[in-house]
């Protein structure tokens, strides 16, 4: 008698990601989700980052994000990584560059899987990569009129 876990539906798909980009324009939630869209996937875990008002204590006004031209290409090997480690049925992440004001959406990733542990596994795993070795830095302008750079490698 077959496994459950013999099922086509359980493995990583043969091509999971299916968007990966740095933009210069608003993003978009409904996009995101609608690229991890598989019929075999029984979860899908999306993460939003947003520009928050304040860190460190102090008050943010707006920040702005810009990138090495090698940040696209460093998502890519992110994404495969974690497409090899986990039975990834279908992944995307976007990132926003250019300037932000508070509550505008600076980066957006979803993975979905067979299975909701999976799922959130995985996508916790792309943030917490993309945040740490894709080079995208961050420049917040306080209140006070104080400015910080803040890399994210």
């Amino acid at each position: 008698m077959a496994s459950r876990y013999d099922h086509p539906g359980e493995q990583a798909a043969q091509d999971p990601i299916r968007l990966l980009a740095i933009r210069e324009t608003p993003l978009s939630l409904d996009e995101v989700f609608a690229a991890v869209g598989d019929d075999a996937a029984g979860g899908t875990a999306l993460f939003v980052g947003t520009v928050r008002n304040h860190d460190g204590g102090a008050d943010v006004d707006t920040l702005g994000y810009s990138c090495h031209p090698t940040a696209e290409a460093e998502m890519r090997r992110i994404a495969e990584k974690i497409a090899a480690d986990f039975p990834v049925r279908a992944m995307a992440a976007v990132h926003r560059v250019g300037d932000l004001a508070v509550g505008d959406l600076a980066v957006v990733v979803a993975v979905s899987c067979p299975h909701r542990g999976e799922a959130f596994e995985a996508c916790r795993k792309l943030i917490d990569d993309l945040k740490h070795e894709v080079p995208i830095w961050k420049h917040q302008r306080f209140s006070d009129g104080a400015e910080e750079w803040v890399g994210a490698c």
